[in-house]
């Protein structure tokens, strides 16, 4: 129609011509990257763990990652663990005898989750760690840890620590300190933690679990581990061992060495 000396053409044609490219556009727009919703399942095997549980069991609870199960299974305690964990997880096992193994095979049995996060008894998880884990352990990952730091500012201990995290960060050594990670399905696929080790029974794992991916280390994030045993045995003392039963690995049979308990 005309309206004082200007042609005004109908629109509807044009504005659906514009809607519809740029529903086009649209479309083609790169996805944002969101974490993946995993349910995770932490498993504390813990003996006479009554004075160290309560704070590692605390340091889950502040998490900023909302979808995980805390399962603690106490084994062989004579104190009371038990009692600690009983309204602090979400499941709680108790056996008669301790066996590390045993303990950890059947926390795993018991849970739910995708990813398997095996836990220290005194070692506590920064707030945003199982929110790193579910984003970066991906599926061609079948084994890992994160960065072990120790409770205290001792220089030696420091120096310790930062040659495991250099030692787990380069590949050099598949190993874990107080955190090992890994995939419920690969887990129980190889049948879990040999239950005659009670040393180096965690490489001893990794080195299988790997036959299903690569080996992770989560450097951003941090879990850290008590230094009761090496105060009370004397840091050379734990060194030169850990260097003697990894050369044993390497060439012997380990399954006849026991590991001392200290509390």
């Amino acid at each position: 129609m005309e309206t004082r000396g200007y042609v005004i053409e109908n629109p509807l044609p044009a504005l659906g011509k514009w809607i519809k490219e740029v529903g086009q556009e649209r479309r083609v727009l790169p996805k944002r990257k969101r974490a993946p919703a995993r349910l995770i399942s932490v498993i504390i095997p813990a003996h006479n763990e009554e004075r160290y549980l309560a704070k590692t069991l605390e340091a889950l609870k502040r998490q900023n990652y909302g979808w995980y199960e805390i399962i603690v299974v106490a084994n062989g305690c004579t104190d009371r663990t038990a009692a600690v964990a009983r309204d602090r997880c979400h499941r709680l096992i108790v056996l008669s005898q301790k066996s590390l193994g045993v303990a950890r095979n059947l926390g795993a049995r018991m849970a739910k989750g995708d990813v398997l996060v095996f836990l220290d008894a005194d070692t506590l998880l920064e707030p945003t760690a199982l929110q790193k884990i579910a984003t970066d352990f991906t599926e061609e990952y079948a084994a890992g840890t994160i960065r072990g730091w120790p409770d205290c500012e001792r220089l030696k201990y420091k120096l310790i620590y930062g040659l495991k995290n250099l030692t787990h960060r380069t590949g050099f050594h598949s190993g874990s300190s107080g955190v090992i990670l890994c995939w419920r399905k690969h887990f129980i696929e190889t049948g879990g933690f040999d239950e005659r080790l009670e040393v180096r029974e965690n490489s001893e794992l990794m080195r299988r679990l790997m036959k299903f991916g690569k080996y992770k280390y989560v450097g951003d994030v941090t879990a850290t581990t008590s230094m009761r045993r090496y105060d009370q045995r004397g840091c050379a003392r734990i060194v030169w061992l850990w260097l003697k039963l990894w050369v044993h690995s390497q060439f012997g049979d380990l399954h006849q060495r026991t590991y001392e308990t200290i509390r």
